[in-house]
């Protein structure tokens, strides 16, 4: 790219207010973005180099590169804040649900517990002989609540520990 059309161009943007500071036209930036993108340190070779191109002082390169850089680091912190948020709320939401499915769980238990304690007080007022048969009764005549596959009749142990994932080190609060 030639851009010694590029001085005339910067007389143009001239004001008095920047102490005869010139402005880089268009051209120029896109050309500093461009390499910005790639390199994003200034070498000594390269600030030469872009300031015989586009035809500015090296100063003037080397300032631009570093505030380029301030501004792509300043904008790097808000992307990695923005992302950070994102984690936390997603986060948060999960300890929501899961204090929700807590929750729902003890009330489970407690239902489970009551239930376990409803029947062992039933079974100890009516205790269970193999065969006989009270309200419960399924077509062979013995409680299908006591019943395993086999025909025999579960003890009070069993069924906690069936309830209980098969003594599985449960125990009571």
């Amino acid at each position: 790219m030639d851009f010694s059309h590029s001085q005339t161009q910067q007389k143009q943007h001239y004001s008095p207010k920047h102490n005869n500071k010139k402005r880089l036209t268009e051209d120029q930036v896109r050309l500093l973005e461009r390499t910005f993108t790639t390199n994003k340190k200034l070498e000594p070779e390269l600030k030469v180099q872009l300031a015989n191109q586009l035809g500015v002082p090296p100063r003037q390169i080397a300032i631009w590169y570093q505030n380029k850089r301030a501004r792509w680091k300043t904008q790097s912190l808000e992307l990695d804040y923005n992302t950070l948020q994102v984690k936390l709320e997603n986060a948060l939401s999960d300890r929501r649900r899961l204090e929700r499915e807590v929750v729902k769980l003890q009330e489970d238990l407690w239902r489970a517990r009551q239930m376990v304690f409803t029947f062992s007080q039933e079974t100890t007022v009516q205790p269970t002989v193999n065969g006989s048969c009270n309200s419960s009764c399924d077509d062979r005549g013995s409680s299908s609540l006591h019943e395993d596959v086999n025909g025999d009749v579960l003890q009070l142990d069993e069924l906690y520990a069936c309830l209980y994932g098969a003594g599985g080190g449960s125990t009571w609060v």
